[in-house]
């Protein structure tokens, strides 16, 4: 699962890039010359990407409540989530809002200093919870993510204390995990609830298309999928026909979005179709790519073992000349533990940085776009640009800015460094 967020997070570099040349989308900002392929294929990704970071997120969360407790999960949270978003809304989210206000009148000359007052101002909106803050330049813009996983965390304990503890609660997800062993495709029924969600809530384009309670349903799936083993091996079984119906499910889905004016809000007949079908397809995909995942996991895994079966039949005892007793020829070439572990290393590395490099990463593409976007270029050729010079800048600025220091490891959601590192350390920032 460190893998799968890891390229969502690097691959949002290179969905808000395109953002930049999308004919219909209101990014920051917006190239001279557009075209409107650019959602058509974005399309695919936001229908999986994000709720599938959702249900890495609960899983990790049933793990850390487990391991910690509810007191230290809370505060946990509060530290590894709540001043991650205070910092960045405040130090760097007025970046982008500051840049759309440029970008979009060649005469408007306000200074970066002067704009932060206006950004400040904000009033009390009990009605957007949890996004209690609201502003005419105001914004979470990408944070939107962080509060959502600090609020869905935070309604999680006292599920966890009073609720699920209870032993009729437990007897309805035993019965429910069985019957998703046994009966084929019953994994897939929530889709119906993800379907209605967006048919009749409608979708939200601020929260990447899904309307922001929808991924509460993605967290809890998260969290019960945890909680029994059986349901991930539902997922597996069922994984190559979720991925079709998915796939068919989102095809059908895109004419009514590319006709519709308001898809995502429309009460018309095309535009309510076409939302049902594209949280049908959410959930169908959300259960593929994890399932596929793990069936890949297990054959690597059955292949070891099949291997190191083989080689203590064909090489008992201890190594030595070949030939000897209980010594084993040679018979393949050894491994090389030094690549071996310097993949290890970049893997340790990207895991931890996965929460750094998503508050970082969308300041750091608007302000690069703003520049790149000045070009007389083509879009392939400014886009290939604008993604490389974004990569690299976001990735420098952690390493650099972030990783080294205690503070800003701290304001950035990390540990301070100590002798559980790399792969633990990923693992404590996906719970």
């Amino acid at each position: 699962m460190d893998a799968v967020r890891m390229l969502v997070v690097i691959g949002l570099v290179f969905f808000h890039s395109a953002l930049v040349y999308a004919t219909d989308d209101d990014f920051y900002v917006k190239n001279d010359e557009t075209t409107g392929a650019i959602l058509i294929v974005a399309g695919f990704g936001v229908v999986w990407a994000m709720p599938l970071l959702f249900l890495i997120s609960g899983l990790g969360a049933r793990h850390s409540l487990r391991r910690r407790g509810a007191r230290r999960f809370t505060a946990e949270r509060l530290l590894r989530l709540g001043v991650p978003l205070v910092f960045v809304t405040v130090a760097l989210n007025p970046l982008p809002q500051w840049l759309r206000l440029r970008s979009a009148d060649a005469d408007h000359h306000e200074s970066y200093l002067a704009f932060l007052p206006r950004f400040y101002d904000v009033r009390p909106e009990p009605a957007e919870f949890p996004f209690l803050l609201q502003g005419e330049h105001f914004e979470t813009g990408h944070l939107w993510f962080v509060v959502l996983l600090l609020t869905f965390s935070l309604l999680l304990v006292p599920l966890h204390l009073w609720l699920l503890p209870r032993e009729p609660v437990r007897r309805i997800g035993d019965r429910v995990a069985e019957a998703a062993v046994c009966r084929r495709g019953l994994v897939l029924l929530p889709a119906v609830a993800f379907a209605v969600i967006c048919a009749g809530a409608r979708m939200e384009e601020d929260f990447a298309g899904w309307h922001r309670w929808s991924y509460l349903l993605f967290f809890l799936a998260g969290f019960a999928l945890a909680a029994d083993d059986r349901f991930r091996t539902a997922m597996r079984r069922d994984a190559g026909v979720a991925a079709w119906i998915g796939v068919v499910l989102f095809a059908a889905a895109g004419p009514g979005f590319a006709l519709a004016d308001e898809p995502f809000t429309e009460m018309t007949a095309p535009a309510i179709a076409s939302r049902t079908l594209f949280g049908a397809a959410g959930w169908c995909l959300v259960v593929a790519i994890p399932g596929l995942l793990d069936r890949r996991r297990l054959r690597r895994l059955r292949r070891l073992r099949r291997r190191g079966e083989s080689e203590r039949l064909e090489r008992p005892g201890r190594p030595g000349r070949p030939g000897r007793p209980g010594r084993p020829g040679r018979l393949e070439r050894p491994e090389r533990p030094g690549r071996r572990s310097a993949i290890e290393r970049g893997y340790g590395y990207l895991a931890t940085a996965v929460l750094p490099l998503y508050l970082l990463h969308q300041p750091i593409v608007v302000g690069v776009a703003y520049l790149v976007t000045g070009w007389s270029a083509p879009i392939p050729v400014e886009y290939a640009a604008l993604v490389a010079i974004s990569l690299t800048l976001t990735l420098a600025a952690y390493e650099l800015l972030v990783r080294r220091t205690r503070v800003t490891r701290f304001l950035f959601g990390m540990r301070s460094r100590s002798a559980r590192r790399g792969a633990n350390e990923a693992r404590s920032i996906a719970s």
